[in-house]
């Protein structure tokens, strides 16, 4: 057990990662050594930053603090710590549960902690944070919360209405991020262009990501979490025209049949859709388009479902996700539909809809090869170089492997021949 190390488990998304990168800054500046996601904890204190999303991360989550809970028990631990999702939403139940946790905190409260360990917060780290990602790259999360009520979920139960962080607060972290050596954004929220609605009524997201395109060191912006309904159509023209926006867009689209959406409160239509789709591809060519789906909602039929189907074969989406309906207590649809597909139904559904974009995947990489694209090096692993082209996000996205028979630096943009694919990955070779 190491005097003054804490260790941090984050768990969840990348805005959660932000949350612990804030806090491991104030404990860096009260003299503590932080380790992020460690596979061999050894830190006399733990914090883990729970998810609460869907069962599988609340059962995540739960695991991982029994783990710890033993590790305490056996004497590898002095103090631990909950914070997150999970503990904002089941606080007292957590409480009387594991009472072998010093302190549950929910999502917003955590700097608590530092009282708690006899430290004060530094206030020269305020919106500071000890960025876990490589150094060339950062997530940078815009609002908290949600003021869409789609029917199965609870984030806006956990994290309340949206709130946009100040635009001069946002561009000022970026310049100093910059100023540190990143060169690339990962830009995150619950519902990206919703941002600045909460303000004034107006959405702000075109002007927030070309005004943070115009710093100087910022190489790409890439864009997470847009929402089908009231989409604003400018930040298109922003894409289009400044270079260091990449053409990529993360939109969670979650269904097709109109059936399904008026179920799911999404408050689009199929042909609105369609239609919204169009004009993305229209005005900014080229462009990549993620998004997340979901089977096994309550209602859903086989025609629901072949529809969807149908839908992902026309669209041939580069990049695309997909879940189970898990029903999430509190939501409008735990209250008021029965969750009415079988779990084995919901899974071949997954499973079929899964196939079918890998072969997607793989048709649209495999139409990379042989061309030169811009590549940023992430990392090297055995015998190849490790990067990304601009329309692959970290963690989610494919890769390039480039075989390391040359000195490459991390972080750096090389120009790269794509040589060959695989389903979801390409190789290639720098082009000097």
């Amino acid at each position: 057990m190491k005097k003054n190390q804490i260790d941090i488990i984050t768990l969840g998304c990348s805005k959660n990662l932000v949350d612990s990168e804030l806090l491991m800054k104030q404990f860096e500046a009260n003299g503590y050594h932080c380790v992020h996601d460690s596979k061999r904890p050894q830190g006399e204190i733990a914090v883990i930053n729970t998810c609460g999303f869907i069962e599988d991360a609340k059962q995540e989550s739960i695991d991982t603090i029994l783990e710890f809970i033993q590790a305490k028990e056996e004497g590898r631990l002095n103090k631990l710590y909950v914070m997150g999702c999970l503990s904002q939403r089941y606080q007292k139940e957590l409480e009387a549960e594991m009472p072998e946790v010093d302190k549950f905190y929910g999502k917003f409260n955590y700097k608590e902690l530092l009282k708690e360990l006899g430290k004060a917060e530094v206030p020269a780290c305020n919106e500071r944070r000890y960025l876990t990602t490589p150094h060339h790259y950062a997530y940078i999360k815009i609002s908290e919360g949600c003021d869409r009520r789609c029917a199965y979920c609870a984030i806006p139960l956990i994290t309340g209405k949206h709130i946009s962080r100040p635009k001069e607060d946002i561009l000022n972290e970026v310049r100093e991020l910059v100023a540190d050596g990143v060169k690339e954004f990962q830009i995150i929220a619950q519902e990206l262009t919703y941002y600045g609605m909460d303000i004034d009524g107006k959405h702000h997201i075109t002007e927030l990501i070309s005004e943070m395109a115009d710093i100087p060191g910022v190489k790409w912006i890439r864009l997470h979490y847009a929402y089908p309904n009231q989409f604003p159509l400018d930040l298109l023209d922003v894409m289009r025209e400044k270079p260091n926006v990449c053409k990529y867009l993360d939109i969670a689209l979650q269904h097709i049949s109109d059936h399904m959406l008026t179920r799911m409160h999404r408050h689009v239509t199929k042909q609105e859709t369609l239609d919204l789709l169009t004009v993305i591809r229209n005005r900014v060519p080229g462009i990549h388009i993620r998004t997340t789906l979901m089977v096994g909602f309550p209602g859903e039929t086989e025609e629901d479902f072949h529809e969807l189907l149908d839908f992902v074969r026309e669209q041939r989406f580069e990049r695309m996700g997909a879940f189970a309906y898990s029903e999430e207590e509190g939501t409008y649809s735990a209250k008021n539909y029965e969750d009415d597909v079988p779990a084995d139904v919901k899974q071949r559904r997954l499973d079929e809809l899964m196939i079918l974009q890998q072969d997607i995947s793989a048709e649209i990489e495999a139409g990379k090869v042989g061309l030169t694209m811009p590549v940023v090096i992430d990392r090297k692993e055995g015998d190849y170089y490790i990067g990304r082209t601009e329309f692959c996000s970290p963690e989610v996205d494919p890769e390039v492997l480039i075989k390391a028979d040359q000195r490459l630096r991390v972080g750096s943009f090389y120009k790269v021949k794509m040589t060959s694919s695989e389903e979801f990955d390409l190789y290639g070779e720098v082009v000097r």
